[in-house]
């Protein structure tokens, strides 16, 4: 940890001319489990930050924390650092369900950290839930909701669950150990979902996320909306609007690398296209939609004719909402969100 955590400091050197001067609005621990490093290692990466990009002074700064590193000591000292944000990976409330997902903390631990956070002040909190899975009934799913609406927690991510290949979960389900994924089961759960949060005053504000109004996951929203970011470390990606380029995940490569001064990374340069599918596919999973001038303005009279084509059929069908000449998706939409944008899509030399 002390090595990766002072090759990210000088990674974020090497950088700091990958945004153009912009000024950072959010910085991001995640992709792992930053909430063990300790409060040394976290402080040389936010003061790297600090010393080569231009830091908002409201700068939203979240960190991923497992409930099990959820103590007094750790938020105070988060807190001392400038983290406004948590991000706790809760997925359910149940131990019959922590068990099936193959977690190791309890639904008390999770409830416990939540308010522990709370109570420290950090009102800025997001968590986490899974659903759609064998041992999660309607309404076990309802009561897990309930506490987070309860609790008046601010912003759920909520996400059906994926059996990914060689998992122990994919594993135990083909040896049949446990109950296999039930599609009809997800796609209910995403419909209580959605009448739940929204009827709890919650905005729908991206598939996946709802939150109070004006608490919009500020770094999301950012991947959303297209906006430029830099990743930094191990697998990290970044995008400036033009290409995407991806560290290195080996570990042993990217120290070696970060230590003779270079940047571990390969790069793709972006063709109009990518970056028109990117826009669909991004733009309809929010509540800001698509919008006709931006298809315009950034890829040209083509691409806007192509759209406005491909997405007529769903408009009749109910699956797309027309607001002036903003395109946004249904709650029947949402239930097939990347098959509408993928079907929009534009080739090549359109």
């Amino acid at each position: 940890m002390p090595e990766v955590a002072s090759a990210i400091a000088r990674e974020a050197a090497l950088q700091k001319r990958y945004l153009d001067g912009a000024m950072i609005n959010s910085v991001y621990f995640g992709g792992g489990t930053p909430s063990l490093f300790n409060q040394s290692y976290l402080s040389g990466i936010i003061d790297a930050i600090s010393a080569n990009f231009v830091l908002s002074g409201d700068a939203e700064i979240t960190l991923e924390a497992n409930p099990d590193d959820v103590n007094n000591t750790n938020l105070n000292a988060w807190k001392n650092l400038g983290i406004n944000r948590l991000s706790m990976g809760v997925q359910s409330f149940r131990d019959e369900d922590l068990r099936y997902l193959n977690r190791i903390h309890t639904g008390s631990k999770a409830l416990e950290c939540i308010d522990l956070a709370q109570d420290n002040g950090f009102e800025n909190l997001t968590i986490d839930l899974i659903y759609g899975f064998p041992v999660l009934s309607d309404e076990a799913w309802l009561d897990n909701l309930q506490k987070v609406i309860g609790r008046n927690i601010p912003h759920l991510s909520a996400y059906a669950l994926t059996v990914e290949p060689r998992t122990a979960l994919d594993v135990m389900i083909r040896k049949g150990k446990i109950a296999p994924v039930e599609e009809g089961q997800a796609v209910r759960h995403f419909e209580l979902l959605m009448e739940a949060m929204i009827n709890a005053g919650y905005l729908h504000y991206e598939i996946s996320n709802f939150c109070k109004p004006d608490r919009y996951a500020r770094h999301n929203t950012a991947y959303w909306k297209g906006e430029p970011y830099l990743g930094l470390g191990p697998s990290a990606h970044s995008f400036n609007g033009g290409s995407r380029q991806w560290n290195m995940s080996g570990i042993g490569e990217y120290l070696q690398a970060i230590e003779s001064g270079k940047i571990p990374h390969d790069i793709e340069i972006l063709e109009i296209s990518q970056q028109y599918n990117e826009y669909v596919m991004t733009g309809l999973r929010t509540m800001w939609g698509c919008l006709e001038s931006e298809i315009a303005l950034r890829f040209g009279k083509d691409y806007l004719n192509h759209f406005r084509k491909g997405i007529a059929k769903y408009m009749a069908s109910g699956h797309i909402l027309k607001d002036h000449e903003v395109y946004i998706l249904t709650n029947k939409g949402k239930l097939m969100a990347d098959g509408i944008a993928a079907d929009l899509f534009a080739d090549d030399g359109l």
